[in-house]
């Protein structure tokens, strides 16, 4: 888990304007109307990143901040007001001179805003509200510093204003297609089942007007045949009441990263609200741009699949059928030349396919899936109902795919994780379901209507998943019916998120398992059950990050949103319509594998990190209530213009009028002193919490006063007074005395062992120990009597004591030959001076093979006796 190193900042508290990005105008707040207005059960994902910069959704408008020129602002004006006296200030100079880096965007909705989806390329946001869908181009950074700073109005196109509509099913997902040519394929999911596909492009204002591929699930689900027509309907809205309707009602969908290998980044999965499970593979736009891994991978599995399939007569018609599909989808694109188009910025020219013609465009629809190994069922109607779901694709081995290749292919992320996809399920009662999809959802499509195996689609067995781990993300006390948790994708990891729900984020990490499990699962071995089975009760990790007081539930979390980035730091940013919630992490280990940079051999990231001495603590803030105005004065004005304006003026007289008059007053005010009595008691416990918080701050810094005294040496008070250095020298001295006798009462016990073992020798150390004197005997001798008894052996150390005498003999003759130091002029004994030279050599010779053979005996020996 990161760890927290502090919650939201000075600069995104009150009264910065930081804070009031996430606010509404004060006028249109109050007591009783918080109460009043609940929201619709639904995700609402109100907050969104580009970079640095963030999107907030408040209401029916934008706001738009660079986070970092918003602290940067903050902490300038902080320095100016230390620097000048009180009574001056260089604020006002400050704010005319320096833009204040944010933005409101009108957008021309009806309604509250309730997601936001920025596009991979970051040119185009999703503006989505329950019924209707407008994309916004997103405008250039520089507008936050211009010195305009008004309401900024963008260029927004409204999608399907025939289909996404109120008096039309409402939207229940928007997803930007990992394929799309540079981001501009939007897959919207209403809340009907009916899914489609919007390839949008600025140049063409048809584009948002019709999508180019709409499929209603609810007839896929009953097809046979590729012939029928599965479009949705072009009315409107379906008459009458069927079973699909209400099993099938979608509570979100979603697809896997664009880096997924396999089919992962073409399958779209959906959750129903009713707990269905649902898979669409492939589904593509016309115009689709794959990373360069992914056509080569498809390729090469299809083809062993299909040749697998024409060894193996065991295999039925239905999987020759399908295996002849995906080689005929696949052969398609083969025949195909792709179009390089440029890339977004900083990015390779990408390559640019036509959607395959055969077997079909419409795919089939797979599911509902079965669960196994699932918990039981709850009686807790919540625990049955999703409203997220969220899918880690299968890892892209591209060392297995270019083996035995030259070139190498580019990889697009982090290739490292388990080889199937990983399922998380969302129940509106906080419960997270982590399945594993062992078979792999691959690409398929229904027979033609004339095909044999038609009458066979509707007996194959349903596809399963399994259910790895269950775990809850909320309390008892925190369940409610309108509660809509989401997920969260972490920055850092694949196999990391959070889960919003109404008053709580928590994060929830599968790296403790899936790397073990998937290198368990390609090594095998013996034992690979049984540490499968270890690895299934591992638990997954599980944090609450934040917690806020159910205490209005028409002010929920919106879905929390994560980021890094070296300026800013590692942020998980959630909101309410009260404010922002910030929570700051540790910078990851992985941070410049993040940004594609190599770390300094000379960086030590311990030398950034300050030393903490406390634990990070959320800052308490007012509650609401005590900021917003009563609703007393307009109740008054409203009665002064109404029917009941005479009584206003009388005597209190017992009438229906008055009674009337009284029991609206005392509902709002009832309303009204609960929560101001409530914010009271939270402040009045809040301050009795910062005595005992100030009593243990006091009590630890006294704690680590007296440690740094002890390592000092000032807690002893007799003697003289020295220095620092010299009682530091003490105790370093002292340290480096004690070691020294630590190590001597080591070295004497370890000696006392080994003298204390009475082992026998084994037979192979006798045997060395034979060969050791053996050789000692024969290099040295074995004393007096073994020198006379093997005089004659011609040992080694006789053989050299002889050399050494026949050496000393010769030099005595050369020597008397010589006539000591001078030398004759002419030899006595004429011998020619070649035969000399050779005799001489010959002898030389001999003399040091001998002399070496000796060396080295005495050099094995002393080897052996070290060792």
């Amino acid at each position: 888990m990161p760890k927290i190193t502090s919650y939201t900042p000075a600069w995104l508290s009150k009264p910065s304007p930081g804070h009031d990005l996430f606010t509404a105008a004060p006028s249109s707040q109050s007591l009783s109307a918080t109460s009043k207005k609940a929201s619709r059960p639904g995700p609402r994902r109100t907050i969104a990143y580009r970079g640095v910069e963030v999107f907030i959704a408040v209401g029916k408008e934008i706001r738009w901040a660079d986070l970092v020129y918003l602290r940067e602002v903050w902490e300038d004006k902080e320095q100016k007001k230390r620097s000048f006296p009180k009574g001056r200030g260089g604020d006002d100079n400050f704010e005319e001179g320096h833009a204040q880096g944010y933005r409101t965007i009108k957008v021309p909705v009806a309604d509250d805003i309730k997601q936001l989806i920025i596009s991979p390329s970051d040119n185009y946001l999703a503006i989505l509200t329950t019924h209707t869908v407008h994309i916004a181009v997103l405008p250039e950074s520089s507008h936050l510093t211009a010195p305009d700073t008004g309401p900024l109005r963008l260029k927004t196109y409204t999608l399907g204003p025939t289909t996404h509509v109120t008096s039309q099913s409402g939207v229940a997902s928007a997803l930007w297609h990992p394929l799309g040519v540079n981001g501009t394929c939007l897959v919207t999911v209403t809340n009907d089942a009916v899914v489609r596909v919007w390839e949008l492009s600025t140049a063409d204002r048809w584009s948002f007007d019709r999508p180019t591929l709409a499929i209603d699930l609810q007839k896929l689900a009953d097809g046979t045949s590729l012939d029928e027509d599965f479009g949705a309907s072009v009315s409107g809205m379906r008459r009458g009441f069927s079973a699909d309707s209400f099993e099938m009602e979608v509570a979100s969908a979603c697809f896997a990263s664009r880096g997924s290998g396999g089919w992962s980044p073409m399958t779209l999965w959906i959750a129903m609200r009713e707990g269905d499970v649902y898979a669409l593979c492939p589904l593509l736009p016309e115009k689709w741009s794959p990373p360069p891994t992914l056509i080569p991978s498809l390729s090469v599995s299809i083809v062993a699949k299909d040749a697998a399939m024409e060894d193996d007569p065991t295999m039925t018609q239905k999987d020759m059928l399908l295996a002849q599909q995906q080689l005929a989808w696949m052969s398609d694109i083969d025949i195909q030349e792709p179009i390089q188009i440029e890339g977004n910025l900083g990015e390779a020219p990408a390559e640019v396919y036509m959607r395959p013609s055969k077997p079909g465009r419409v795919p089939k629809l797979q599911g509902p899936f079965d669960f196994e190994l699932a918990p039981q069922q709850s009686q807790d109607e919540l625990d049955g109902l999703l409203s997220d779901i969220y899918v880690i694709g299968t890892k892209m081995d591209a060392d297995e795919l270019m083996d035995g290749e030259d070139d190498d292919l580019e990889k697009e992320e982090n290739q490292e994780g388990l080889s199937m996809s990983v399922v998380c399920l969302l129940m509106s009662s906080g419960r997270v379901s982590i399945c594993l999809d062992i078979d792999g959802v691959e690409a398929q499509w229904l027979p033609k209507m004339k095909s044999k195996v038609t009458r066979y689609v509707q007996e194959e067995d349903a596809p399963t998943l399994v259910t790895f781990h269950a775990l809850d993300t909320t309390r008892e006390t925190e369940v409610w019916e309108g509660n809509w948790p989401m997920f969260s994708p972490d920055c850092t990891s694949r196999y990391s998120f959070y889960v919003t729900n109404t008053s709580s984020v928590t994060f929830v990490s599968l790296s403790s398992w899936a790397f073990g499990l998937e290198r368990e699962l390609s090594e095998g071995g013996q034992g690979t059950d049984f540490r499968v089975d270890l690895l299934a009760k591992q638990w997954s990790i599980r944090e609450r990050i934040h917690t806020q007081k159910m205490e209005d539930h028409s002010a929920p979390l919106a879905a929390c949103a994560v980021t890094y980035d070296p300026d800013l730091g590692y942020l998980l940013l959630t909101a309410t319509s009260y404010g922002p919630v910030a929570v700051f992490f540790d910078p990851p280990e992985v941070e410049f594998e993040l940004f594609g940079r190599e770390r300094s051999p000379t960086y030590d990231s311990d030398l950034d990190k300050p030393l903490i001495l406390y634990h990070p603590r959320p800052v308490y803030e007012p509650a609401h209530a005590l900021e917003i105005s009563s609703a007393l004065p307009s109740l008054l004005d409203k009665l002064k213009h109404g029917k009941y304006k005479r009584l206003l003026q009388e005597e209190v007289r017992l009438s229906a009028a008055t009674l009337t008059i009284m029991t609206d007053a005392h509902k709002l005010l009832s309303d009204e002193t609960h929560k101001l009595g409530t914010a009271a008691a939270e402040l009045f416990r809040r301050c009795a919490r910062l005595q005992q918080d100030l009593r243990s701050q006091i009590q630890k810094a006294n704690e680590i006063a007296s440690r740094v005294e002890t390592v000092t040496g000032r807690d002893v008070e007799e003697g003289p007074a020295k220095s620092s250095d010299e009682l530091m020298a003490e105790r370093i001295k002292a340290a480096q005395d004690r070691q020294q006798e630590i190590t001597t009462r080591i070295e004497k016990l370890r000696k006392r062992s080994t003298k204390g073992t009475s082992r026998e020798l084994s037979d192979k150390e006798r045997a060395w120990v034979e060969e050791v004197n053996v050789l000692n005997t024969k290099v040295f001798g074995g004393g007096e009597e073994n020198r006379s008894s093997r005089a004659q052996s011609k040992e080694p150390w006789a053989r050299y004591e002889m050399i050494e005498q026949v050496n000393e003999e010769l030099m005595e003759q050369m020597r008397d030959l010589s006539g000591g130091d001078e030398v004759p002029s002419s030899p006595i004994v004429k011998v020619p001076s070649e035969i000399r030279k050779v005799k001489m050599g010959q002898v030389m010779s001999l003399l040091d093979r001998e002399s070496a053979l000796v060396e080295g005996a005495k050099n094995r020996l002393e080897k052996l006796s070290l060792s």
